[in-house]
């Protein structure tokens, strides 16, 4: 089962549950997050609820997705209380492109490891334990908190100081704090973990600059374990035609760290176990286009899609203009 969650044609927030290619709405619901904390307090599962509330009217989730109506599969009522933040160098072969921006600015010798191959490698020899034992930790990001999020279908904003306007195709957790600052595991959904690879060229360094750009995820919030192997296509769309497109993987058969030791290393910090908060975390891609010297413009589109994940998850870049900022004295 996944969830969407819209707006009707009235205007009204609604929440649907999605079985194959039929989506009808959830009674009574008009949020997933409040869904999810119902789901909480009785002390069962989300699936569950669902069928306890029932199921109304089918909609069609591609009027909705075209109609701009679609909603991210998740938000918070206070978006400071939703955490947007993710892992890198996690995916086989993800190494590759970080590897040769960095060495070819650290003038280092062939024979010498740049950071992120050590990171990387790091991953490869202890990112998956046995056992269920905690494994290395990963390299973290934080993106920003839900104001950064763009719903499906809505231009993703690219300020004017920034460098590049990159796609990256990933898989996203979607976590629930609960009443005793456990993480509770919703589900899955696609995303989009936009970013500036252009600055981050520059200096290895500028990681946490280059990843403080807005982000999207969705359309549909997949209810359950997340799939070993994920084979979707990221493409990018200039004027209706594909000037880019190419397949990505992910998965734990496809990544050097376990999805447990990802959610162990984030969970961990204890500013991150704050009951009620919400957290969408990005588990990381080895696919960009940026790998492959594509420059994006205004209004091209991106295309991330996996079947298993239900509808494409598609947003246009919008360049922003340049904003002012004056920063006065308050004495």
């Amino acid at each position: 089962m996944n969830l969407i969650q819209f707006f009707d044609q009235s205007g009204a927030r609604a929440v649907a549950a999605v079985e194959g290619d039929i989506a009808r709405r959830v009674n009574t619901t008009t949020s997933v997050y409040e869904l999810a904390t119902t789901a909480l307090a009785q002390g069962t599962g989300l699936a569950a609820l669902v069928a306890q509330r029932g199921l109304g009217d089918a909609v069609n989730r591609h009027d909705i997705l075209a109609e701009g109506r679609m909603l991210a599969p998740i938000d918070h009522p206070d978006p400071a209380h939703l955490y947007i933040t993710g892992t890198g160098l996690t995916h086989l072969g993800s190494a590759a492109t970080r590897d040769a921006m960095h060495k070819g600015n650290a003038a280092k010798q062939a024979e010498q490891l740049t950071d992120s191959m050590k990171m990387f490698q790091m991953g490869l020899e202890g990112g998956k334990p046995e056992g269920g034992a905690r494994g290395v930790q990963p390299e973290w990001f934080y993106k920003g908190n839900g104001t950064t999020v763009v719903n499906p279908g809505h231009p993703i904003p690219s300020p004017s100081f920034a460098r590049d306007a990159g796609e990256e195709p990933e898989i996203a957790g979607i976590y629930l704090i609960d009443a005793n600052g456990q993480p509770r595991r919703l589900g899955f959904a696609l995303a989009n973990e936009f970013s500036d690879h252009v600055t981050e060229r520059v200096n290895y360094l500028y990681l946490a600059h280059s990843k403080l750009r807005a982000c999207a995820f969705g359309p549909e919030l997949r209810v359950g374990d997340l799939p070993d192997h994920i084979e979707g296509m990221s493409r990018i769309y200039r004027d209706g035609a594909v000037i880019w497109e190419k397949p990505f993987l992910s998965g734990e058969a496809n990544m050097s760290h376990t999805i447990a030791n990802l959610e162990y290393h984030h969970f961990k910090y204890g500013l991150f176990r704050q009951p009620g908060d919400v957290h969408v975390h990005m588990f990381g891609t080895a696919t960009l286009s940026f790998a492959d010297n594509i420059v994006t413009q205004h209004n091209d589109v991106f295309e991330i899609e996996e079947s298993q994940f239900g509808a494409p998850l598609r947003n246009p870049v919008r360049i922003e203009d340049e904003h002012p900022l004056i920063i006065g004295d308050l004495y």
